[in-house]
């Protein structure tokens, strides 16, 4: 699992990002947040470059860093922490990310077809035009996210959470949604179709959907 190392700046409550030793190998030394660093152009090239020389990335921490056009086509990702980020025109497939974060990043055209994500959390993450479909997100954090023409379809959301969410236009068909709350959510021209809506948890007294009647 990642550490959350805080910025060397006092009084900075940010995370630190991660550090390399001359080999381009991941440490665990002290360092300073995006805000702070002294380099920061520097530093995100070696996190860009450290992403694409490596098919398994453990324990990095890349806070607030710009994601655009890059391939994460077959990569791991096992403990990494991506708090704040924002991914753009981001299309691949086969991405797995086990107890990641990614809390309240920005996902703009994306697409993460046939993903597999366990333990991960997306919690107050926007999610624009992105895809999940065909994908395994199991036991994930999607409390307060706020999606808009976005697609899970053809996923196993088991045990994942959508509490407070907000979904618009969005499209959950045919997905397994055994054990998965959506308490206190907002959905607009939500698609549950094929879905296994009988096995959700919309509400603490019941409701329609719960009861089986699919959008």
């Amino acid at each position: 699992m990642f550490s959350e190392n805080p910025c060397l700046v006092r009084h900075c409550r940010n995370i630190a990002l991660s550090t390399f030793d001359a080999q381009g190998n991941l440490t665990e030394e002290k360092n300073y947040c995006l805000d702070h660093m002294p380099n920061p152009g520097e530093f995100k090239e070696k996190i860009y470059e450290y992403i694409a020389s490596h098919e398994k990335i453990i324990g990095l921490t890349a806070c607030g860093l710009i994601f655009k056009d890059i391939d994460f086509t077959n990569k791991q990702f096992y403990g990494c922490n991506f708090h704040h980020c924002t991914f753009m025109n981001i299309h691949s497939e086969n991405v797995k990310t086990h107890m990641c974060v990614f809390d309240f990043a920005v996902f703009n055209d994306c697409s993460f077809i046939k993903s597999n994500s366990m333990f991960t959390s997306f919690s107050g993450s926007t999610f624009s035009h992105t895809l999940f479909t065909s994908s395994d997100m199991i036991q994930d954090n999607f409390n307060g996210i706020k999606a808009f023409q976005s697609s899970f379809d053809d996923s196993d959301l088991f045990n994942s959470r959508f509490i407070m969410a907000t979904l618009v236009d969005t499209s959950m068909q045919n997905c397994n949604l055994k054990h998965t709350l959506f308490y206190n959510s907002e959905r607009q021209n939500v698609s549950f179709k094929m879905s296994n809506t009988r096995e959700a948890l919309f509400d603490l007294h019941g409701s329609e959907l719960s009861k089986g009647d699919s959008l």
